[in-house]
């Protein structure tokens, strides 16, 4: 069956950096539009950033300039490059594909 597995998240600081990686089993998703989602507590979940099957990205206001998406096709992974993270990032951080979801990699940013 079809599984989305993330890793990468932790607990940083203001200002530092985290890679985050889902990996896909099941079949493959390269021509498919991926995304990340994240939730923080008491709030909605929210789309931080897609990357299409051509590449062609897209990010939410509050995360552009320092989150970087990507996919390497080859090893049927995307990942989320995050810099300068503040406490507003924390949250539940998913994955997400063709009606496909992660099981969710927390990331707290707290000093």
């Amino acid at each position: 069956q079809v599984q989305l597995v993330e890793s990468g998240g932790g607990l940083v600081q203001p200002g530092e950096s985290l890679r985050l990686s889902c990996v896909a089993s099941g079949r493959t998703f390269s021509g498919n539009t991926m995304a990340w989602h994240r939730q923080a507590p008491g709030k909605q979940r929210e789309l931080v950033a897609s990357i299409t099957g051509n590449l062609i990205t897209n990010y939410a206001a509050s995360v552009k300039g320092r989150f970087t998406i990507s996919r390497d096709n080859a090893k049927n992974t995307l990942y989320l490059q995050m810099n300068d993270l503040k406490p507003v990032d924390t949250g539940v951080y998913s994955c997400y594909t063709m009606c496909y979801w992660g099981q969710g990699t927390q990331v707290t940013v707290s000093s």
